[in-house]
């Protein structure tokens, strides 16, 4: 974290200076807005938490609830959330009040008595240590707060408007707010009361049974597994042995639970397979009583007894795995002939199951793809195209995502018998470890991302996938530090120049650096606002394979230590070096003798690897995406 660039203030430097819209940001949901969002779910949280570092661009977002959501039904946060959430600034917070998976037990029936269970496999919950972070459990409330938190916080100071129904909305041709969106108080002296807010676009996060979805004609397509399940949140006493373990229990009976331990030592989550639904079961099941629900738990957990003291709170649910056939509001006939302006985001676009633990982080990826595209649109960074390639990036995701949960699902509900072999389930939980994790993401070759004829030069950062992080140190003050922690959600775009020389010595990496910090042709001198500071747009940062005392900082090209703040001042955190125990150069791949420049979206997702003498391709590649700096904001 860097501050004090603009002089010494005392405070909390989380909490940074309001500008453009947050300077006099109306307490009253304005008529008029660039983005409205309707739902403070995960994936509407994100989008607006991304888009509170653009205070150029006015964003509201609204929720039918009349204030903070207090429980929540999701809970698991995979390893690739709590990247994104170190990206939003409290992945150390929230990891210390989450519960951690670091282990996963398996039971089933004993061979000798079917009529109880015993353990069976015992696997790491992350056996290829695919990522730093961990998987966790966290009431999903909690993770909505802290978006908030940082929402607050943000240059735009943007906060929920709560008491908002989404009721209808109609694309007006307006030039300059085009989609009217109806809407009705729900709290209050004034419920029932209708507003209209004229916006630029508007983002559907409302859910399953999402309204923005029915108004703009999107379908889900899927089908219903006619399989039901009792989830419940409760304290207990129990001699069930691993009850602070995630496990997947599955009984002589037929019957089987997956058990997810909650935060705080106390509490834990139960799925209890309910068994087959009748097509013609019309809704029956849903009414299965909680103690309906803790008589089977205990009938699948024998001879262990589980004595319930608190519930709070519990569900009955169906499995049922839909995706929409799009994202936006751009007709499939009319795909590249005009660009969207309403879009749907999380379970308004993709249902499944929620026992892979899903949902939330998925969600949560979508509200991140889509909201730095649509700040850079509104910014005039980029042009209005960029916006289609939301739906072309997700909407594979969201069918990738149903693929795996009807196979891990189907596997849940099957009976011990059915197996072939007793540890099946167990091997296919460490054989697909990386997809649930959130790490099997890989956007095709589009404007957004190059094509990998260079990938040799850094086979660890695929081209399309996440940026996978590893440990440097930072020369200036010897810091050991992972790369991709510094990857903030402040909506730039990150380039790494992977060294092929010392610094002061006759390069590809000096003549590189020349190039982006005095071409006019450089992506810096393209992209970056007059006035702008040079790293507002792009993030450059060099990492050399020498030790860190044995890089010279004076010796270290000017890009690499721009000028900050009104005073000026020099930028030293840009300059890293390999860590002694953990070369980045081995572990991602990377050519010593060629180097290479890695850029990373603002998403944190790997756009391009290209040579460093190769300059023609990295200027290319930003023209796709971005305008000059002469372009106008969209109106």
């Amino acid at each position: 974290m860097q501050f004090h660039h603009h002089g010494y203030v005392s405070g909390d430097p989380r909490v940074e200076p309001a500008a453009g819209v947050g300077l006099d940001r109306p307490d009253e949901l304005p008529e008029e807005v660039d983005v409205l969002i309707v739902g403070t779910g995960p994936a509407g949280m994100t989008a607006a938490a991304q888009l509170s570092q653009f205070p150029g661009v006015s964003t509201r977002i609204v929720e039918r609830r009349g204030e903070r959501l207090a429980i929540g039904q999701a809970d698991g946060i995979q390893a690739r959330s709590v990247e994104t959430f170190q990206a939003f600034g409290f992945a150390g917070r929230i990891t210390e009040e989450a519960y951690r998976i670091t282990e996963m037990c398996f039971w089933r029936p004993d061979p000798e008595d079917p009529s109880r269970i015993v353990r069976g496999e015992r696997p790491h919950d992350d056996p290829s240590g695919i990522s730093e972070f961990p998987h966790l459990i966290v009431n999903q409330a909690r993770v909505l707060d802290y978006f908030a938190e940082f929402m607050a916080n943000s240059p735009a100071r943007m906060k929920p408007d709560y008491g908002y129904e989404f009721r209808g909305l109609e694309h007006t041709g307006d030039a300059g707010h085009p989609v009217t969106v109806t809407l009705a108080r729900t709290t209050g002296d004034r419920a029932g009361q209708e507003k209209a807010v004229r916006a630029k676009y508007v983002v559907g996060a409302d859910g399953a049974r999402s309204g923005v979805r029915e108004a703009i004609g999107a379908r889900m397509q899927g089908d219903q597994a006619f399989h039901a399940w009792g989830v419940m949140d409760v304290l207990a006493v129990t001699d069930f042995p691993d009850i602070r373990l995630k496990c997947a229990i599955q009984s002589g009976s037929g019957g089987n639970i997956l058990l997810i331990p909650r935060e705080g030592g106390y509490l834990f989550r139960m799925y209890v397979d309910l068994g087959v639904v009748a097509p013609d079961d019309r809704g029956a099941v849903r009414r299965t009583t909680i103690e309906q629900i803790i008589a089977h738990a205990n009938e699948i957990l024998h001879p262990y007894t589980l004595d319930v003291r608190d519930v709070a709170w519990h569900s009955v649910y169906e499995v049922g795995h839909r995706v929409t056939d799009r994202f936006d509001d751009v007709p499939l006939e009319e795909i590249g002939a005009r660009t969207p302006r309403v879009f749907i985001a999380g379970d308004a676009c993709h249902t499944h199951s929620a026992k892979a633990g899903q949902g939330m982080n998925v969600s949560m990826q979508d509200g991140f793809n889509l909201g730095w595209k649509l700040g850079y649109v509104l910014s005039g960074r980029s042009p209005e195209a960029l916006l289609s390639t939301y739906s072309a990036e997700r909407q594979v995701i969201a069918q990738d995502l149903i693929d795996f949960d009807k196979e891990w699902s189907t596997l849940m509900a099957k009976r011990p018998e059915e197996f072939a072999n007793p540890a099946e389930l167990a091997d296919f939980y460490v054989r697909t470890a990386e997809f649930p994790a959130g790490f099997m993401t890989q956007y095709p070759p589009s404007m957004l991302v190059a094509e990998p004829a260079h990938q040799d030069l850094a086979a660890g950062f695929p081209v399309g996938k996440r940026f996978r992080s590893a440990p440097v140190v930072r020369v200036a003050d010897a810091n050991p530090v992972h790369l991709g922690h510094l990857h903030r959600a402040d909506g730039r775009w990150r380039v790494y120049a992977f060294a092929d020389a010392a610094p002061g010595a006759s390069s590809g990496l000096g003549d590189w650096a020349e190039w982006m910090a005095g071409a006019p042709d450089s992506p810096v001198a393209a992209h970056t606002p007059e006035g702008a500071g040079i790293d507002s747009v792009l993030d450059v940062k060099v990492v050399y394979q020498q030790k860190h005392v044995d890089v010279d900082i004076t010796e270290v090209p000017e890009l690499f230590l721009p000028r900050s703040g009104p005073f000026q001042l020099v930028d030293y955190e840009k300059v890293f070096a390999a860590h002694p125990d953990e070369d980045i150069f081995d572990l991602r791949g990377v050519d010593r003798t060629a180097g290479c420049v890695v850029v990373v979206r603002p998403d944190q997702y790997v756009a391009a690897v290209l040579p460093l003498d190769d300059t023609n391709a990295l200027a290319a590649f930003f023209r796709q995406h971005l305008l000059e700096v002469n372009h106008q904001p969209v109106v």
